[in-house]
């Protein structure tokens, strides 16, 4: 069986009102230690109206850097990358999302992780770096902590549940992406679901630990829980496309809400469940102190550990309320498919 080595890459990025991102993104890819290794770096606007197509006008002129990129009308970001892939001229395509930057050997090893295991795809890890404002590296735990969804988003090691790359960081060949397509329409959670064409498809997919990237995520609590939000909604658009998508643990969270809901009503009305409820809060806050500790030690600053009793279960009811609101919507009614916040998802 002859050997795939992989010679040109193509990274694509789909951006939308994401100028002052995209601008930090750029500078990571200035310090790239690629000089062995033929890349471009293709953004695709999607319908940008914060002056982005300006931006990356003059940034081209004044760059040394691979960059080209390409408009469109705002379709979303599945769409966003397939103009990627359609304009990529690589023989392996890399996604990742604007609001991302790279570490000097991100593309090194994705490079060497490809061809030493002839992987036809891979997904990679988000983190933070060590300037981030508290509330970013409050929600990198959230988003990282086994005891949430780090279980769920890719790590070494047992995982609760199947791990499908994402958008985040990952990777596709041109060959795979001829047999399976691109990216479907869905507003959210189109990468799950073109991940799991991926896995569906028999290919060879690594996970590349050290190929990790620095993700800022959403700047404000309201962001964050307007996305969470948004991918509780998703998780039933993708169940309703292949039931595969939908594991016991992605139910955890709306039950939990659910569950929350009808002991605080309960406690109106009885003392048994008043009790149940202070027995449980005083629980939570003890696992929250833990949580708290655990977080100091890894940022060794008190800031985003004073935040996690607000981040976290804004995470948790904010997809637990989106999943419970698209399953009633979809499942119970069956009506279309919900799309969640849209309009103001980015205010």
């Amino acid at each position: 069986m002859p050997v795939t080595r992989y010679r040109f890459y193509s990274v694509i990025v789909a951006s939308f009102n994401r100028i002052d991102e995209i601008n930090d993104l750029l500078a990571s890819f200035e310090s790239l230690r690629a000089d062995q290794i033929k890349y471009e770096l293709i953004i695709v606007d999607d319908g940008s109206t914060d002056g982005t197509r300006d931006f990356l006008e003059k940034y081209i002129q004044k760059s040394r850097l691979p960059l080209k990129f390409a408009c469109q009308e705002n379709k979303g970001p599945g769409a966003a990358r397939n103009t990627g892939m359609a304009t990529a001229r690589g023989d392996f395509f890399i996604f990742i999302d604007s609001d991302c930057s790279v570490p000097a050997h991100w593309l090194e090893q994705i490079d060497q992780v490809l061809n030493d295991e002839q992987a036809d795809a891979y997904g990679g890890p988000d983190t933070y770096r060590d300037d981030f404002p508290a509330l970013l590296k409050a929600i990198n735990y959230t988003m990282t902590s086994f005891i949430t969804t780090g279980g769920l988003r890719g790590r070494k090691g047992k995982k609760l549940a199947k791990f499908y790359p994402r958008s985040f960081n990952m990777g596709i060949s041109r060959k795979l992406w001829e047999k399976i397509g691109g990216f479907g329409s869905l507003r959210h959670g189109q990468d799950i679901e073109f991940s799991n064409r991926i896995l569906s498809s028999n290919a060879k997919v690594s996970f590349i630990q050290e190929a990790y990237v620095y993700h800022k995520r959403r700047t404000n609590i309201r962001r964050f829980y307007r996305q969470v939000y948004n991918w509780g909604v998703a998780r039933i658009n993708l169940y309703r496309i292949d039931p595969r998508m939908l594991e016991p643990l992605h139910i955890v969270p709306a039950m939990a809400t659910l569950f929350a809901v009808l002991i605080i009503v309960l406690a109106l009305f009885f003392d048994f469940f008043l009790k149940f409820l202070i027995a449980g809060l005083a629980l939570a806050l003890i696992i929250q102190i833990g949580l708290s500790i655990d977080a100091m030690r890894i940022y060794r600053e008190i800031k985003p550990a004073l935040l996690l009793p607000v981040i976290m279960p804004a995470q948790i009811f904010g997809y637990g309320l989106g999943f419970i609101n698209n399953f009633i919507r979809r499942i119970i009614f069956g009506k279309d498919e919900k799309v969640g916040f849209k309009k103001n998802y980015y205010k």
